[in-house]
């Protein structure tokens, strides 16, 4: 050990090559924006006798939309600037005995989508954890208060008593007993007519656990409460023993599992998963109170039962662990296609973007997967005088919880003082606790978004924490990615809502935080994030539409092929296409990997991008309230074939349909004219761009066409709808005339 202490516990890598190529391309890049801006300008300034008013404000509709491409651009260099990676060492740490304890908070809202079993196997996952046992604390915040979650708690504590030593004696890897059963790959470093039989043992008990789970779940205990009046449910999860003898040595061979269901009545805001996370926050600090904190959505199992300890890596590191709030896991995904239509995998976050992020401060709070400092959260730079009455406007009138801001974790307390702890709990667990308090605005999770990763994220970062990201090459954690295109679309538009939330308040990343993050860069990446959704739906349905109506009016908008421009506006796509084709190949992908990005980027621009950002302006002016629904993690047998077979399902809403047909409808008729102006009128000097855009959107819209015209099955495009988008295009097609005639 002496020896092992004198040796970093991690290294951090910066990829120079990355640089130099990234900023070469930024370099080049930005001066044929430059041509291409002054080109477009060039055109309101000097006297042309063709220019008309509806010449005009095409060419000023394109003009803002080819700004906002580029100022989008340019924010999202941000994260090519400096990328960076890390490496762990888990074994030259300390001993188990000081090593800090960890409070694992997990969260479930609906088990009607989110199905208990699956939040179990997360929950076991977590529990059989590589960590001292006695300094791991588990618990699961039920926001939808259905009784099977409870009764599965239950369950998943007396499994978990042959789950656990099953785990520790072989070594296993992968910890969530669903997906250990489903593949044997691990097993063969073991063999052994004892191993085996183990090993079938085990899997019986499984799968009594699993018949046990889902007898409970009757329909009364699977409906949700998620919208009605129910108080506060605490229960430490154990066996009915009256001998403390009993319990405290289950302690210290169990992690303490403790199930959470705050109050909730209609008069009083909930706050989606920012305000279930506060409360497991307060809850936890007057039962466990770990130092560290593992943030996991109830999808995202254990993987590797080693992730603590690479966390505690960073944490422990005396050079960077004072100002250092979180270390994040990326999110990977079990079940994924080979294809990965809908870009599930999200490759460019967590391959690509994160790293960068990484080497400018550190990135924000992603969803799950994240070991944070429970210091952070809770730090109050204003009240660290200790006045009493300061820290209850602040923290709230629990004295149990706020004589826990200044305590180290006490492992032992529960069994001496449990039912007191319990009571205190259920008042830190109540709607009302939060009255006049901090909570949401300098304490804990921060509200006013559904968002409320990256909002925490991005307002610790300004209070001067950093943050690290660490990519080992066995996933950590893995998770269920969206196999289908409505659960896909629902996400991101979600995401949209609470991201534009963030970008049209006092805390718009541009505004509030250059002065206050790690670096301007970071700032930069934080504002990329937040306004990405504004910056590419009004480009893409004004590059969608406006040069294609022109087409169709006979109106150009771009240089002629023997213009000296033309090589400009060629060389910006081209340099696009060819850098995002680079980025996928060299993160491991392939082509066709770039392609669905395309595709997808182009559906998701045109459809959640809006409506989430809409929505985030309704919400603004008042006309709604905020709105959050989980992700649907229940399968589809009939979508999940189709997805793995790389088709796509567009069995989804007709608000995200109808735009996206509409639009592949006007860009067929516009590249029909086009071919036609080509071969008939001789114009293709003239109008070559205005045809290959359309040409492109056909091209990258494949399965939007052949759902239309070609398909048969129950995933294609509904005649009626295709009908309905065919009449939105002739009412486009119409105004456009109107318009630019």
């Amino acid at each position: 050990m002496e020896t092992s202490s004198k040796l970093p516990l991690h290294i951090c890598h910066v990829h120079k090559l990355s640089i130099f190529i990234n900023r070469t391309h930024i370099f080049f890049h930005s001066i044929a924006l430059v041509f291409l801006l002054y080109y477009r300008a060039s055109f309101f300034f000097f006297h042309d006798t063709t220019k008309t008013k509806a010449t005009t404000l095409a060419w000023l509709l394109v003009f803002v939309s080819e700004i906002l491409l580029s100022f989008e651009w340019l924010l999202s260099q941000s994260f090519r600037w400096r990328p960076v990676s890390r490496i762990a060492f888990p074994e030259r740490l300390p001993g188990d005995d000081k090593l800090p304890a960890v409070d694992v908070f997990i969260c479930t809202a609906d088990p009607e989508k989110e199905p208990t079993v699956g939040v179990m196997n997360t929950v076991l996952s977590a529990m059989a954890m590589d960590y001292p046992p006695d300094k791991l604390h588990v618990y699961l915040s039920d926001d939808g208060g259905a009784a099977v979650t409870l009764k599965g708690m239950r369950e998943a504590r007396r499994f978990a008593k042959w789950w656990l030593p099953f785990c520790r004696r072989y070594g296993i890897k992968c910890r969530a007993p669903e997906a250990y059963f489903s593949t044997e790959e691990e097993d063969a470093d073991f063999g052994g007519s004892e191993f085996i039989q183990d090993r079938e043992d085990i899997k019986e008990k499984y799968e009594v656990f699993k018949k046990r789970v889902r007898e409970k779940a009757t329909v009364g205990d699977t409906r949700s409460r998620l919208g009605r009046d129910h108080p506060a449910v605490i229960e430490v999860i154990q066996e009915a023993s009256s001998d403390d003898a009993i319990r405290e040595n289950e302690t210290k061979n169990m992690p303490l599992l403790v199930y959470v269901s705050r109050e909730k009545r209609p008069s009083h805001p909930h706050y989606f998963k920012a305000g279930a996370l506060n409360v497991l926050l307060r809850v936890s600090g007057v039962i466990s109170n770990s130092p560290y904190i593992l943030g996991l959505d109830c999808d995202m199992h254990c993987h590797d039962p080693s992730s603590a300890r690479q966390a505690m890596c960073f944490h422990l590191d005396p050079k960077i662990s004072p100002s250092l709030a979180l270390v994040q896991f990326p999110q990977k995904f079990h079940n994924i296609s080979n294809n990965d239509i809908y870009d599930s995998q999200l490759r460019s976050v967590f391959s690509l973007l994160w790293q960068g992020y990484d080497g400018v401060g550190g990135p924000c709070v992603s969803g799950t997967g994240y070991y944070i400092k429970r210091l952070s959260l809770c730090s109050n730079s204003i009240h660290e005088d200790g006045d009493p009455m300061k820290l209850r406007q602040s923290y709230g009138p629990s004295n149990e919880f706020i004589k826990s801001l200044h305590q180290n974790n006490k492992p032992d307390m529960l069994i001496h003082r449990k039912n007191a702890l319990l009571n205190e709990a259920q008042l830190l667990a109540s709607c009302a606790f939060e009255n006049g308090t901090e909570w949401g605005e300098e304490v804990g999770f921060m509200y006013g978004s559904v968002v409320e990763d990256y909002f925490t994220g991005f307002r610790l970062h300004c209070k001067g924490w950093i943050s690290v990201y660490c990519n080992p090459p066995r996933p950590q954690f893995l998770g269920s990615g969206t196999t289908n295109l409505d659960d896909f679309l629902v996400q991101g538009t979600r995401w949209t809502s609470g991201l534009v939330d963030v970008a049209i308040s006092k805390f718009c990343p541009l505004i509030y935080g250059p002065l206050k993050t790690h670096t301007f860069v970071q700032s930069m990446c934080y504002a990329e994030l937040a306004l990405f959704p504004i910056l590419y739906f009004l480009p893409l349905w004004c590059f969608a539409t406006i040069p294609q109506l022109c087409l169709l009016n006979g109106i150009p908008l771009y240089p002629e092929v023997s213009n000296s421009y033309f090589i400009v506006f060629s060389f910006v796509f081209l340099s696009s296409i060819s850098k995002h084709l680079y980025e996928v190949l060299s993160t491991g992908f392939t082509f066709r990997h770039w392609i669905n990005e395309q595709r997808i980027w182009m559906m998701k621009s045109v459809t959640s991008h809006l409506y989430g950002s809409v929505d985030a302006f309704m919400k603004k002016i008042g006309m709604r309230e905020a709105s959050f629904f989980p992700t649907n993690k229940v399968d589809d047998v009939d979508q999940l074939k189709r997805y793995n077979m790389g088709v796509f399902d567009f069995q989804t809403s007709i608000l995200f349909l109808a735009p996206m047909a509409a639009l592949v409808i006007l860009n067929m008729a516009s590249f029909a004219v086009g071919i036609s102006r080509v071969i008939f009128s001789g114009e293709l000097d003239k109008f070559f761009i205005q045809v290959f855009i359309p040409f492109y959107v056909i091209l990258m819209n494949y399965p939007i066409v052949e759902g239309m015209l070609i398909r048969k099955d129950r995933g294609r495009i509904p005649p009626s709808v295709t009908l309905l988008s065919a009449i939105v295009s002739l009412i486009f097609y119409f105004l456009g005339s109107i318009i630019f005639m």
